[in-house]
């Protein structure tokens, strides 16, 4: 079989693999949070925080409540790593220092579930830290994701109310219903694959077939690496993260990982459907998804098999960067796969990847991550881009646009349109101050405009909260951590601030009744608008820059 056969194999296993669950994962997620009733270990959860499981919040209540959990956990964090030294299960000799800026920037990224890395996991963070301050931060920051979620649901289901559901409850569910028995699951399968787990430091030393020593690394690797994916955080124990053997040794744990990144995001516009009560209306979103993530694998894919831009064109020159366990095919799935969502994991490095496939990840990126996207905000980033498409839809026609019942007034449409232009002014913005300062630019590994794209591709990452790099720049630097750390905190919190707001907005409403110009958004010509709309606004906004990077460098 060739390998181009055996990727397109792969990936449609995993399509095939996702489809089979979207039903039944998407029942439960609905069960879940749909239910009145708290198990014991909620209600003693909800005691010790001080939170009425019983008392609903307004959309301000709402954002404040994840604003002030995102605020102690922080602060939580950034103590946790300068204090490591003092605490159990600490390396003796990290190789990087962590700095109050580096700290900063870590503390920020796993909040904000980006799980930016500007530094090498295993010679870094201690045992401790990564188990009971990264690997927590990977569970809450996606049970956040998906609370907001649920809560813009709501608003979309609700009639004339200003009530979204409890943040705390929804927090504490999405903890312990989904993802602490799923991220137990995948643990378990993920250790039979070879996948580590234990308490080990630098202390386990062999000798080489060549006779020198070399000390090899321990650590609880499966627990960690089950989440990182689950809850589309991205955050790799090791330095290479999932291209590392000890984190995913094989083809097929290779497939479970890509499949562990997507089952989540892909199967909440079931629960969407369930909790507006139309089915149709969660297999329209989840068909745009689907649609997007199948054009990108493929273009991807080509461009990694059979496009060699300014890579070398010998013979299997886009394997530079590549796992030879994994191969260029594969490799491509997860890539395009990890980009699609904000997980941010890599089994490949992304800084080799020709210019055209590079510029597919950046592309994936910048479409917001919305096919699926992140736990949660993938699916309320697809609906606002979908409430979008109908208030376009509305003018072509002359109507006032509506979405389920809701009607899309100036401030519904004010409040979509803020929540699409955050990001790409937190990206360009950021980009631009880098490639002013001198001081930035000398972070640069490349000139022209691979350089330009190492730039983009940070601030695209950490403000879109994916968390993966080109890798081809140094950003262990006090500008890059605080400035990165801006963009995560900024592209993570605005965001969710309009979309709450949005989600108040449109559950004050009184349903509108269907009439023969309501817009229908469950058939085939809405997933292509929907498509379409997401395509066009993303290239206007991005394709300028896009144009001096990989562009330039592809055409080249």
């Amino acid at each position: 079989m060739s390998a181009t056969a055996a990727g397109v194999l792969f990936a449609l296993s995993l399509a095939i693999a996702l489809a089979a669950v979207h039903v039944p994962l998407g029942d439960y997620l609905y069960r879940v949070y749909a239910t009145t009733k708290d198990s014991r270990a909620e209600r003693m959860i909800y005691r010790i925080i001080g939170a009425d499981p019983k008392a609903e919040q307004t959309w301000g209540a709402y954002a404040r409540s994840v604003l002030a959990f995102a605020a102690v956990s922080i602060v939580f964090l950034f103590t946790f790593q300068l204090v490591q030294g003092r605490l159990p299960l600490h390396l003796s000799e990290p190789a990087t220092e962590i700095t109050p800026a580096l700290a900063w920037n870590t503390a920020v990224s796993f909040v904000t579930n980006t799980n930016w890395q500007a530094y090498s996991g295993e010679s870094t963070q201690g045992h401790l830290v990564q188990m009971a301050g990264l690997t927590v931060q990977n569970f809450v920051s996606a049970a956040v994701g998906m609370a907001v979620a649920v809560a813009f649901v709501r608003g979309l289901a609700r009639r004339s109310t200003g009530e979204l559901g409890n943040f705390w409850v929804d927090l504490v569910r999405g903890v312990l219903r989904i993802l602490l028995p799923l991220g137990l699951i995948g643990a378990v399968i993920l250790v039979s694959g070879g996948v580590i787990q234990n308490f080990g430091l630098h202390d386990q030393v062999v000798n080489t077939i060549a006779g020198a020593q070399q000390t090899i690394p321990g650590g609880p690797v499966a627990s960690q690496e089950a989440i990182k994916e689950l809850g589309t955080n991205g955050g790799g124990f090791f330095n290479v993260n999932s291209a590392h053997p000890f984190e995913n040794p094989t083809t097929w744990t290779n497939w479970v990982e890509i499949f562990l990144l997507t089952v989540i995001a892909f199967s909440l516009p079931r629960t969407f459907g369930r909790m507006v009560e139309s089915r149709r209306q969660g297999y329209a979103i989840v068909a745009v998804m689907a649609v997007i993530a199948t054009v990108s694998v493929s273009l991807t894919m080509l461009f990694q098999m059979q496009h060699h831009g300014t890579v070398p064109t010998a013979v299997g020159a886009s394997m530079e960067g590549v796992e030879q366990r994994f191969g260029v095919a594969n490799s491509a799935v997860f890539a395009a796969a990890t980009t699609l969502t904000s997980t941010g994991a890599v089994d490949s490095f992304h800084d080799s990847y020709t210019s055209l496939g590079g510029l597919m990840l950046l592309f994936n990126m910048q479409l917001g991550e919305v096919a699926p996207g992140g736990v949660g905000s993938g699916l309320y980033g697809m609906l606002i881009l979908a409430i979008i498409t109908v208030f376009v839809a509305g003018l072509m026609v002359g109507r006032t646009p509506e979405y389920l019942g809701k009607k899309i007034t100036p401030r519904e449409i004010k409040l979509a349109a803020t929540y699409f232009l955050i990001t790409p002014l937190i990206v360009l913005t950021g980009t631009a101050v880098a490639m002013a300062m001198p001081g930035a630019r000398e972070s640069m590994l490349n000139t022209g405009p691979h350089g330009l794209s190492e730039v983009l591709y940070a601030f695209t990452s950490a403000g879109n909260n994916n968390g993966s790099a080109f890798a081809g720049i140094g950003v262990n630097t006090t500008f890059y951590n605080t400035a990165l750390g801006l963009a995560m905190v900024f592209g993570r919190f605005l965001p969710i601030i309009v979309a709450l707001a949005l989600a108040g907005a449109l559950a004050a409403q009184a349903k509108t009744p269907e009439s023969i110009g309501t817009l229908p958004t469950h058939r085939p010509q809405f997933v292509g608008l929907v498509v379409g709309v997401t395509l066009i606004l993303v290239a206007l906004t991005f394709l300028p820059a896009l144009a001096l990077g990989p562009l330039a460098e592809g055409l080249h």
